[in-house]
């Protein structure tokens, strides 16, 4: 049975603990008009609101003639019309959208370059969970529709994900989604890419022609959405293949602004298991950042799955930025201030940052070509490489703007 063969259909999560969300059923009929049934806590101050809004997405799609059946757990206008819209879509055939506004906050591109400490991975049908992520400041918001979803789940996360992009104030955050390995991931990027989203995470990637297909499919609907700011790509390596080829994923395109590994796939694949100290995926993790510095973007690490051990986090952290990594996932809220803090510059490379930045200033002020500190000649790379844990540590709190003025 086809998708658009059925008669009835329904999408949303139900039951004890559910909240922010709603469960919807509906079926279409021959006859009768619409049948709408309503069942909330909050019927008595926004029952009317909710009514009027199914009732305008049914009038939409030119549906005359349906039952509908609503148990709403608090769901924002957001949630409810990708609900209603998700079992619509299931029992009718149609290209069309029910938009609602996007918010001013959710217009803005980000660079290539900005910060990837933490990205947060949030599922993308669970909308209690993302809804306001943005206040734990994460530099990054994922919306998962990958592994987070179950299969017969994640065409109605779709549009649920996409009603985020659009409505969700992420508070300053990079809109992420990760999508479905490919293909099917792209049939993801209709409901993402005309719709907000900063940068797309591509899972299980192995060869650089994946960056080529999924950027061919991100053009045309660039295209036909009159997008013209660039859409980064972060593929994710989690398989020997994806190692092996590593350089050739990260050098693929000019719209791949990270490389990020997944050490669970990895070590499943590889027929080991994950340890503590990585000794098992030192390789691995190694050659992707030599590939990813080699095409100056950036190595994100894998998650830390213990989301208690803030002492294991903070030593997992500190590994890897020692590894050459720029950030990494993380599953829980609480895990972010951790990964900021040791992720940020410490007090040893600030101290020598400052001493390579003043002695670079101190050369150009005395018109000289050459720039010393001490007995050692200071390379442009490595003056680069101090200006940019200055402005990290001025980013993350470490170091007043007004520092030389304060010397």
């Amino acid at each position: 049975m086809t998708q658009q063969s059925m008669k009835s259909a329904s999408a949303g999560n139900r039951g004890t603990g559910v909240r922010s969300d709603c469960f919807i059923s509906f079926e279409l009929k021959d006859k009768g008009g619409i049948d709408l049934k309503l069942q909330s806590k909050v019927k008595v101050l926004f029952g009317k609101d909710i009514e009027k809004l199914l009732l305008d997405i049914l009038s939409h799609y030119g549906i005359k003639n349906a039952m509908v059946a609503v148990e709403d757990s608090g769901a924002l206008p957001l949630v409810l019309a990708a609900r209603m819209e998700a079992v619509i879509r299931k029992v009718i055939e149609s290209d069309k959208e029910y938009l609602l506004p996007s918010i001013e906050e959710n217009t803005d591109i980000t660079s290539k370059e900005r910060d990837r400490f933490t990205r947060l991975y949030l599922p993308g049908n669970s909308p209690h969970l993302f809804l306001n992520a943005g206040i734990h400041k994460p530099n990054g918001i994922i919306l998962d529709l990958e592994d987070a979803v179950a299969p017969g789940k994640k065409y109605e996360a779709s549009f649920l994900v996409r009603n985020a992009l659009r409505g969700v104030n992420f508070y300053g955050a990079e809109r992420m989604v990760r999508i479905n390995q490919l293909p099917k991931g792209l049939d993801d990027l209709e409901f993402i890419v005309p719709h907000h989203v900063n940068l797309i995470l591509l899972p299980k990637c192995e060869s650089p022609e994946e960056i080529i297909t999924l950027n061919k499919k991100i053009d045309q609907l660039r295209k036909a959405s009159g997008i013209k700011h660039d859409i980064w790509l972060m593929p994710i390596i989690e398989s020997a293949k994806g190692v092996v080829n590593v350089y050739e994923i990260a050098a693929a395109a000019d719209n791949v602004a990270a490389l990020a590994i997944g050490l669970e796939d990895y070590t499943a694949d590889i027929g080991t298991r994950r340890t503590e100290e990585g000794t098992e995926s030192f390789f691995a993790r190694s050659k992707l950042v030599i590939a990813a510095k080699a095409e100056s973007i950036q190595a994100i690490d894998s998650v830390y799955s213990d989301v208690a051990d803030m002492e294991g986090l903070k030593q997992t952290v500190l590994r890897s930025k020692a590894l050459g990594f720029n950030g990494m996932g993380c599953i829980h809220p609480r895990q972010i201030s951790v990964i900021h803090e040791n992720y940020a510059p410490d007090e040893q490379d600030i101290i020598k940052a400052k001493k390579i930045f003043n002695a670079f200033m101190e050369a150009e002020e005395k018109g000289l070509g050459v720039v010393s500190l001490g007995t050692k000649m200071i390379d442009p790379p490595v003056v680069k490489r101090a200006q940019r844990t200055i402005d990290l540590a001025i980013a993350t709190g470490k170091l007043a703007k007004n520092w030389r003025e304060e010397a």
